[in-house]
């Protein structure tokens, strides 16, 4: 890591340069200029959605205040109580614009909630002035936004004709031009080629091109040298990897549960499966169909089935005590929400607790589409005796082939770590005698009761093997309660302890009978007698348990039988010690009755094998943690030690000694790998035989059941179709119906937005409406229908976009231009903005040379700074991958939610526990310092200096525009050469006189300097790199 001083030298340097404007984040985002008169104005598109979302709820067919309704045409122009409020063609004369525009004495309108835009203003004012045109099917009351333009089939337009047609390259630039003509702009000129190359590789695969494909580039004088680089990069494997990404926020992948506990899941061959689906460009009606119902397709392949991940990247609530159908309900509303969204576009999900109050869908609509999705088979999971959440249905997997060599790789590492875990030395023997002594100090003496009777309330048979314990067998019982009755000399008993014992005779080598060899104790109950008084028999109060494994032991002692000590399958003896209100006991002895409750609402849950002792130390719960065999050893003189014992304790010791907590963290972060790796499983979906009954929900609430319903699909839309069945495969083939009015749009509105920054519909979640309107409608209806025609081809849109003339546009800001079209809507100029979270740092491992080109495969654990998962409610690792690993792209970053990778937050990344379909830029100083500092970008500096090393040997300058094209794909001017080779040669004076300095800078990260190499030039050459890194141009696609 960087020392202070290195950090402040960076800042400085960076902002003393008079070079590309350093992390301007807000690019092309600028405050309001002065409105334009709109051209023509469109009722449909510019007029009503502003009467809908701001005037009907006073002035619409459930009320109107004073006499006034908007939602009828002949109402509208006959106007209210106070007169006509719509002169057609006066404007200034007309109430309605004089009060939404302030002017004069008249209230301001709306009066309740957010005032009108200056842009719906202008619009309202033009539309009047133009006549208030109104088609007349807006004039039928309730029922106008049952026409509302996207809940009609879009019919393909014509290209627009233009005054300048040498301009155009393709059916997109009609339609843009068209505008910007009537708007009285002209587009700007194309950008460099260096410009346009950068621009269309980190569009197109997220990475920024290399140096020989940017002089290929440069040197190909042919007409459709542009196109070729275009096929290439749709061709490369980094295109689904790219693309992925927003499509994961889109269905909420991660690789935890959510909620509090939020514990680890098995879903990445979900991911990998969406990458190798977008690399073979399949039909968009085909991937939906896979994702949406894969598994009741005919014949449904493995990998069409592993495609229904999409709808169990649901989170799943572990928390002890929740009602498991609570959450059951929620993941189904969740499928039903992200469906409406994604593929619709539409706010579906405000129709669960009442009828939609904008947009024509009812409650009952709601439930019904919630149908499709409420016959899921969920497999729920017992914890401390009571259900917790659904983890099912799951889908083993072969081991893939191509993680063979994967695999290897992490069993060769296990067994290094391993050996080393394992290999004695004198630092580690001191240590152990230490803790010896220390332990030893901290134990009692447990004294083991031999049972005059055991018995079992159900009939279990229970023998006594000669160690002590009690074996259960026989019939395996639902149910059960052990009654342990035994006779002590010893009083003043300060605590109980009761092992759990794993046996080969219990499934799994477990601890419990059930199935999984698991058990839950819902009640640990004493009661004491005096010897020779069998009748006065009084009850011992217990303050605390506590113990080795599993959740808490204290809800034993609660009398709730929902609740209890659970223990999973272990294959090894656990324990757990019942500490006493105050010590108990008689002189002359005691008699005890110790009654072991397991009631649990899981059967066969009841303990396998078990041992009871007692003890009359102080302090009887500290050692709980400790094995009671580790404890008979440490309570043996070492000179009476047999080898064995020793093996046991030296075993022991090396797996708690804090000297060895990194190696046992990486061993079991490895183990899990491979284990993942071996046998990898994926969360899928899966139909129940017999369908549940669905219902309104009243209000929303699973409690409160209304009207049974079935499967159907909102009225507004196109009817679900008669030949198809009435499930999930039914609603994929309905959604890809050429019918629908919806989803050609909202997808190609939304690969859009990820060109151009925002979409026709800025609003790519909500196409109703209270959306915005489309600044294209044409242009929309157009991409819509050929994306239909080109066969659902999302490759041959994505070409079509980035070979237009729009897209080739160069980008540079005037005032002029922003004066006319301040948020680029109009398309005046290229498109111009920073880089995504994940392609932020995937730009700088690229240009460092760091990337590692691995595909496919677990998540990974890139560096991010310490103790980020320290809040982690469940006491998970993050363990910094090995070798390439660390240095992936970021699709593969393992993602949980309730801590994300911080780096990747900070730049705007969703925690993905609901839908994103759009991230919104912010711009903070937290970002400059984590490009800055953060250990990843600086190992990436350190990276690009090494490059610079080997690929740049020569002088200084060559060195330096060597750098400057690999960040930002073109040679620098003169005046930045000028000033970088002065930044370097000040480093390196620095560096030359600060040895430690340099040290820290050079060999502070995983990335090491060429050998023999100069430490302080290494170091000088870093901190140019670390400012390079942080141009703007760099973080920007421009």
């Amino acid at each position: 890591m960087k020392t202070g001083e290195a950090m402040r030298r960076t800042i400085f340097s960076l902002v003393s340069l008079p070079l590309t404007v350093f992390f301007v984040w807000a690019v092309g985002m600028v405050g309001p200029a002065a409105q334009k008169s709109p051209s023509q104005v469109d009722f449909t598109r510019d007029i009503q959605p502003i009467f809908q979302a701001s005037c009907y709820g006073c002035h619409g067919p459930e009320k109107q205040t004073s006499g006034f309704r908007l939602d009828n045409k002949a109402l509208a122009l006959k106007g209210g109580l106070f007169g006509v409020a719509i002169i057609p063609g006066n404007a200034q004369e007309s109430p309605l614009y004089r009060r939404v525009a302030g002017v004069g004495d008249e209230t301001p309108m709306p009066a309740k909630g957010k005032r009108l835009t200056p842009a719906q203003v202008a619009l309202i004012r033009a539309w009047i002035d133009q006549g208030a045109s109104w088609p007349e099917e807006f004039s039928g009351g309730p029922a106008e936004s049952r026409k509302h333009w996207a809940y009609v089939k879009p019919k393909r337009p014509d290209a627009p004709k233009v005054q300048d047609p040498s301009w155009v390259r393709n059916p997109i630039d009609s339609f843009v031009l068209a505008r910007l003509e009537k708007e009285g702009l002209r587009p700007l000129p194309e950008a460099s080629k260096e410009t346009l190359i950068r621009r269309a590789s980190l569009d197109l695969i997220g990475l920024p091109p290399s140096l020989a494909e940017i002089d290929a580039f440069l040197a190909d004088r042919s007409p459709d040298a542009y196109e070729k680089v275009v096929d290439r990069l749709l061709a490369s494997p980094h295109y689904g990897e790219r693309w992925a990404r927003p499509w994961l926020d889109l269905v909420r992948y991660a690789d935890t549960n959510g909620y509090e506990k939020d514990d680890r899941r098995s879903i990445w061959p979900y991911r990998d499966w969406l990458i190798e689906a977008l690399n073979k460009d399949m039909p968009f009606d085909q991937f939906t169909i896979e994702q949406i119902a894969g598994d009741l397709l005919p014949n449904a392949t493995l990998d069409q089935r592993i495609a229904t991940g999409l709808h169990r990247n649901t989170m799943i609530n572990e928390e002890g005590g929740v009602d498991p159908e609570e959450f059951r309900v929620a993941a189904v509303l969740d499928r039903v929400d992200t469906t409406a969204t994604v593929w619709l576009g539409t706010t579906l999900h405000c129709a669960q607790c009442h009828n939609h109050k904008f947009d024509p869908f009812s409650q009952e609509e709601y439930y019904r589409f919630s149908a499709f999705f409420n016959n899921t088979e969920e497999e729920v999971e017992l914890f401390a005796g009571s259900e917790r959440g659904s983890r099912g249905p799951n889908l083993s997997l072969p081991a893939p082939r191509a993680l063979a060599a994967h695999r290897k790789q992490v069993e060769d590492q296990i067994a290094s770590l391993e050996a080393e875990l394992d290999t004695p030395t004198p630092q580690l023997d001191a240590e152990q005698l230490e803790w010896e002594k220390e332990t030893k100090s901290a134990l009692v003496s447990w004294f083991p009761l031999d049972p005059i009777r055991v018995t079992s309330a159900a009939g279990a048979t229970l023998t006594r093997p000669n160690d002590g314990s009690i074996l259960a067998g026989g019939k395996n019982v639902e149910h059960d309660t052990y009654i342990f009755t035994a006779r002590t000399g010893k009083n003043g008993i300060s605590a109980v302890r009761l092992e759990a014992l794993s046996d080969p005779s219990l499934a799994h080598k477990g601890v419990g009978r059930s199935p999984d060899g698991s058990f839950t104790l819902t009640g640990f109950e004493v009661e004491i007698a005096p010897e020779g008084n069998p009748e006065g028999l009084q009850p011992v109060k217990f303050a605390d348990a506590v113990s080795q494994h599993g959740s808490s032991v204290k809800r034993a002692l609660d009398e709730d039988p929902a609740s209890g000590w659970s223990v999973r399958g272990l294959q090894q003896d656990t324990q757990a010690i019942f500490l006493a209100e105050k010590p108990f006991g008689f002189e002359g002895g005691t008699r005890l009755t110790i009654r072991l409750k397991q009631e649990s609402a899981w059967a066969q849950h009841v303990i396998g094998r078990f041992r009871l002792a007692i003890t009359s130390g102080k302090e009887p719960g500290k050692s709980v943690r400790i094995p009671v065999g580790v404890q008979t050893v440490l309570n043996t003189a070492r000179e009476e030690r047999s080898p064995q014992q020793e093996e046991v304790l030296r075993a022991y010791f090396r797996s708690v000694a804090p000297s060895r907590n990194p190696i046992r963290e990486r061993l079991a972060a490895l183990r899990s790998l491979w284990s993942e790796l071996a046998a990898p499983a994926t969360m899928v979906m899966k139909e129940l035989p017999e369908a549940r009954k669905t219902h309104v929900l009243i209000r929303g609430s699973f409690l409160n059941k209304g009207k049974e319903v079935g499967p159907g699909v909102p009225a507004i839309l196109h009817p679900f179709p008669k030949d198809q069945p009435a499930n999930r495969l039914g609603l994929a083939r309905w959604l890809v119906d050429p019918e629908n009015p919806l989803v050609a749009r909202v997808t190609m509105n939304r690969i859009w937005m990820h060109y151009f920054g925002r979409g026709i519909v800025e609003t790519s979640e909500d196409f109703g409406v209270q959306g915005h309107a489309p600044t294209h409608p044409d242009l929309l209806d157009w991409l819509a229908t050929e994306f239909v025609r080109q066969k659902w081809s999302q490759k041959a849109m994505h070409r079509l976009i980035v070979t237009s003339a729009s897209y080739r546009q160069s980008s540079p800001v005037t005032p002029e231009r922003l004066a006319q079209d301040p948020d680029n809507r109009l398309l005046s100029r290229g498109p111009r903005a920073r880089l995504e979270a994940e392609l932020i740092r995937d730009n700088a491992l690229a240009i460092s040379g760091l990337l590692s080109p691995k595909m496919f495969g677990p998540s990974v654990f890139p560096l991010q700074p310490e103790g980020v998962w320290n809040l982690v409610y469940n006491d998970d690792k993050w363990i910094t991958s090995l070798g390439e690993d660390r240095y992936r792209r970021g699709v593969y970053t393992f993602w949980r939610r309730t801590a994300p990778y911080p780096a990747f937050m900070t730049f705007d990344a969703p925690s993905r526990e609901t839908i994103c379909t759009r991230r919104v830029p912010t711009n903070t100083p937290l970002q400059a310092l984590t490009t800055l500092n953060d250990p990843a970008f600086f190992d990436a500096a350190r990276g690009l200096a090494r490059r610079v090393f080997r690929e740049a040997p020569g002088d200084t300058k060559s060195a330096v525009i060597h750098a400057f094209r690999l960040c930002t794909a073109r040679c620098p001017d003169e005046k930045e050469l000028e000033r970088l080779v002065k930044l370097f040669d000040q480093e390196l004076e620095h560096f030359n006189g600060d040895a430690k300095a340099a040290k820290d800078v050079a060999l502070g990260g995983g990335v090491r300097p060429p050998k023999d190499s100069d430490i302080a030039r290494f170091a000088a050459w870093t901190i140019v790199a670390n400012v390079l890194l942080n141009l703007d141009e760099t973080l920007t696609k421009g």
